[in-house]
Order: C-alpha cells, then sequence, then structure tokens
C-alpha cells in the first residue's frame, strides 16, 4: 500500500503507511536554518515524551518510532470518526461528553496540558475517544493553565456545535468533576471567561 498524505498543517505533514501514521515536522524557510531545526527537534521530543505518558491515562496514538533527526513521530493509526463530524448525532452523545471530561481530568491530574482541545482532535471509535494531536501540549501545575484548556474546548463546542454546546459542555463538566482539583481549575475559568467577555466589549 502506497503512503498518502491525508493532513498538512502549518507545523506537519500526516502520512498515512500500512497501519502507521507518521507526523514529519515541516521545515520553516523564514526562521534561520539552525535555529528551525533546533525547534523542530525539541518540539518532536516533546511531543513524543507527551504521547508516551498520555497513552498510559487515556486512549491516544501509540507511539511506534521517533526520530530526532528526521524530525518524525511514527505512531498508530487510528481506525474510527473524527468526533467533530459526528457528536451531534451520536444517540450517547451525552455519555460521551462525560468520557471527554474525565479524560481531560486524568491528563490535568498528571499534570499535562493539551493545549489544542477540539473535537476535531479527537477520534470515536467503539465508544472510545481518543485525543490526538499534542504538539501544542506541556506539562504545568498551573490552574490558569488547565482552565484555559477547558476553556478552548467550550469555544471549540460553541464553534462546532453550537445548537448543543451548553449541554455537552455541562457534560463535560461533569466528567470533569472527577478531578482533585476540579474547583479550584473552575474557577479559574470564569475568570478567564470574563477576561474574555470583557476583551470582547471593546
Amino acid at each position: 500500500m502506497k503512503s498518502k498524505i491525508i493532513a498538512q498543517g502549518a507545523e506537519a505533514i500526516l502520512i498515512k503507511e500500512k497501519n502507521y501514521l507518521l507526523k514529519k515536522r515541516i521545515n520553516k524557510g523564514y526562521r534561520i536554518k539552525e535555529i528551525d531545526e533546533k525547534l523542530r527537534k525539541f518540539r518532536t521530543r516533546k511531543e513524543t515524551k507527551l504521547l508516551q505518558k498520555v497513552s498510559k491515562m487515556i486512549p491516544t496514538a501509540k507511539v511506534i518510532d521517533s526520530s530526532d533527526k528526521d524530525m518524525e513521530i511514527k505512531m498508530q493509526f487510528l481506525e474510527g470518526e473524527k468526533l467533530s463530524d459526528v457528536l451531534d448525532k451520536l444517540p450517547n452523545a451525552k455519555e460521551v461528553c462525560k468520557k471527554i471530561g474525565e479524560q481531560i481530568a486524568k491528563l490535568h491530574d498528571s499534570e499535562i496540558i493539551h493545549g489544542d482541545l477540539t473535537t476535531s482532535n479527537m477520534i470515536i471509535k467503539s465508544d472510545k475517544v481518543y485525543f490526538i494531536d499534542f504538539g501544542l501540549g506541556f506539562e504545568s501545575k498551573n490552574a490558569e493553565d488547565k482552565a484555559v484548556d477547558l476553556h478552548l474546548i467550550k469555544q471549540a463546542l460553541e464553534a462546532k456545535h453550537f445548537d448543543n454546546f451548553q449541554r455537552f459542555f455541562k457534560e463535560i463538566l461533569e466528567g470533569y468533576s472527577i478531578s482533585k482539583n476540579a474547583k479550584e481549575t473552575l474557577k479559574r475559568l470564569e475568570k478567564v471567561e470574563k477576561r474574555g467577555r470583557y476583551k470582547n466589549a471593546f
């Protein structure tokens, strides 16, 4: 089976090869070559470590191999549907959203921030929700970072699933309540949202 480019973003190309997915970081011509290489190597290493850590706690693509030299990560290809395409039609959408909240709580309790929480970065298969694309992820104990992660998924739901976003987000928060720091994070989320409303007023 030939390799096939299935997605291309600003930072990387995703190539499907047999049962694997190859994430290759693209060089940036506008950056000084040495700085660009150093940055891409660092981001490849960081994402690999995050994925390896995350795969022990929630469903995600398992890392098969990683190369600093080639700035690429070889990982398991996840069969399934992009959650953004099907969430509104799922008969068990409520349970799925609760599960999303529980999985975010597990990440945050392990001091992992996804950094780009949207339903486009989730794959659903047999009622399992896989979180993908940790390219913007990082480690942090900070309640602000956790609150921003939750704010991102709320914004994503409002943009992509407007008719259902309030009840979907309510279920995500219900699932998130298992987090040992849920109260602190949700208090901070209120502040993050107030800042957003204040900015939008001008």
